[in-house]
């Protein structure tokens, strides 16, 4: 009886290997394309409390003037923004490159009825804070009924 490896994580196997050869993070040979230089993966926590969403992401090493907040469809916050790669100067030669450069964009439709006209954007050692505030719940007004009888 012979055992068959299928491992996705064996760099060994035929296709993953080939695969990984062709990826400028493995291969720095290879010149990241337009495509291949985006990095969506901007890590974001959203956490909603009495009085608003408060959004926060990791962006470091970027400036506020490089990151874009909007409110697009009155309940839809697009977080947006390009980070510039390493100006390669032809000198010397890339052992790794791990740090994503390239345009990013995420979206988040919001619940319930918010303030846009209020949102708040700051940031702050590469932590971008984006408050947007809640309209205020009214509670439903109870009305005492007598009873007749």
């Amino acid at each position: 009886m012979s055992l068959v490896r299928s491992n996705v994580f064996d760099p060994f196997t035929g296709d993953l290997w080939s695969a990984l050869q062709r990826c400028p993070v493995f291969n720095p040979s290879i010149a990241p394309s337009e495509e291949t230089s985006s990095f969506a993966d901007v890590r974001v926590d959203w956490k909603e409390v009495a009085e608003a969403h408060v959004f926060k992401a990791d962006l470091p090493g970027m400036k506020k003037e490089d990151v874009k907040v909007e409110v697009e469809e009155g309940n839809v916050l697009k977080i947006s923004g390009e980070r510039c790669g390493e100006k390669d100067d032809n000198d010397g030669k890339w052992h790794r490159v791990e740090r994503s450069s390239g345009k990013f964009l995420r979206r988040f439709r919001l619940p319930g009825k918010v303030k846009v006209d209020q949102v708040k954007a700051t940031m702050e050692n590469g932590v971008l804070t984006v408050t947007v505030p809640k309209e205020e719940v009214k509670k439903p007004e109870v009305k005492a009924i007598e009873i007749s009888g």
